[in-house]
């Protein structure tokens, strides 16, 4: 019998910042002889797992979807670069063995938690059993010997919530498409809160982590991803956060995010859907506000209720069957909001309760 001792895993992650070109994963296969057995298959997933005697184990773990992955199916696929931030980078990727298009998240070794950690694994597998119609899944991860780790996604090719609220896109006024994307969101994150055994906080909501199919339903990403970092990078992606527009104020370390903080920001995504504005003025001016939610909360005691949302929204052409609205249901939508962006997490509603009147007000 033998043993095979698979895969050093080396990505080109020195690409300019800018860099949308072709990617190749480079990878260098060490292949040695020693006694073994052959990998685990673990029901329902499976675990391909290979290590030398005494050294930490390289291994694949694969969920719902992703069952026909292979470690050389993600180390050899082509991937073209299409995000990159300081604890990694996203690759769209060509399976060659299936054809199948994938997101490939890796983590940068020197960024994520050692996979030996306490409680490494239950926080894989929670992640992993995460399913919803509006999240997107966790297919496999990757762990290899030198720290490398790698997330294996769906990929949605209609782009974000953030490029499709500041489209100008006709679509992006119709309350039909409003309501449906703003219940998606209350609904995936009510099952992260509510749904599972182990309640997981995304910690990292923003429109640019919710994914758009073509039919405008929307898929909640990056959730629980701060779970797999070290603290010092925990810390990074919650000041980038600040910077954005989305922390809620009580927040000063990422291992204090929660179900409140959540909210906090699903409220402000609320407000970009309904305005058109962004979450942060960059270019302040006088007394300009330069949080939205500041901003939205002086618009009311000025009585400057254009700023509230979009008067395209009542667009007479863009009202149909489909996408009745009036004035009143669009304010309900905007307090609610504002409920959500309150400064005092003690006040904001639970997302179960935001998502019973967002149901309400889009009957």
């Amino acid at each position: 019998m033998t043993r095979t001792h698979l895969l050093k895993l080396i990505l080109g992650v020195s690409l300019p910042a800018l860099s949308i070109g072709m990617a190749a994963v480079v990878i260098i296969f060490i292949c040695r002889r020693r006694e073994s057995g052959e990998p685990n298959v673990e029901s329902p997933d499976q675990k391909q797992e290979f290590s030398d005697n005494g050294s930490e184990a390289e291994e694949l773990v694969t969920f719902h979807g992703g069952e026909d992955l292979t470690i050389c199916d993600i180390l050899e696929a082509p991937g073209e670069v299409i995000g990159k931030s300081s604890f990694g980078t996203l690759y769209k990727a060509s399976l060659q063995r299936s054809g199948k298009v994938r997101v490939l998240r890796f983590l940068r070794p020197i960024c994520a938690v050692r996979s030996e950690a306490k409680e490494f694994n239950g926080v894989i597998e929670t992640l992993g059993f995460a399913r919803h119609e509006n999240l997107v899944p966790l297919l496999g991860f990757y762990a290899g010997t030198r720290g490398e780790k790698l997330m294996v996604h769906p990929f949605f090719g209609f782009g974000n919530l953030s490029e499709f609220i500041r489209s100008g896109d006709v679509a992006s006024y119709k309350w039909s498409n409003i309501t449906r994307i703003t219940i998606g969101i209350a609904k995936a994150l009510d099952h992260l809160h509510t749904g599972m055994q182990k309640p997981i906080v995304h910690g990292n909501l923003k429109s640019k982590n919710v994914l758009l199919d073509p039919s405008f339903r929307p898929h909640v990403s990056d959730f629980g991803l701060h779970l797999l970092l070290n603290p010092a990078t925990g810390q990074e992606i919650l000041e980038a956060s600040a910077a954005e527009g989305y922390k809620a104020p009580e927040l000063i370390k990422m291992k204090d995010v929660s179900k409140e903080s959540d909210v906090y920001s699903f409220g402000v995504i609320m407000l970009e859907l309904v305005s058109g504005k962004e979450p942060i003025n960059q270019n302040p001016t006088g007394d300009d506000e330069f949080y939205l939610p500041d901003f939205m909360r002086n618009s009311v005691l000025d009585h400057r209720l254009s700023d509230l949302y979009r008067p395209e929204i009542l667009r007479s052409d863009l009202k149909d069957a489909d996408n009745s609205v009036t004035e009143e249901c669009v304010l309900k939508c905007f307090q609610l909001a504002m409920s959500c962006c309150s400064p005092s997490p003690s006040l904001r509603p639970s997302i179960k309760h935001v998502l019973r009147k967002l149901e309400e007000v889009g009957k």
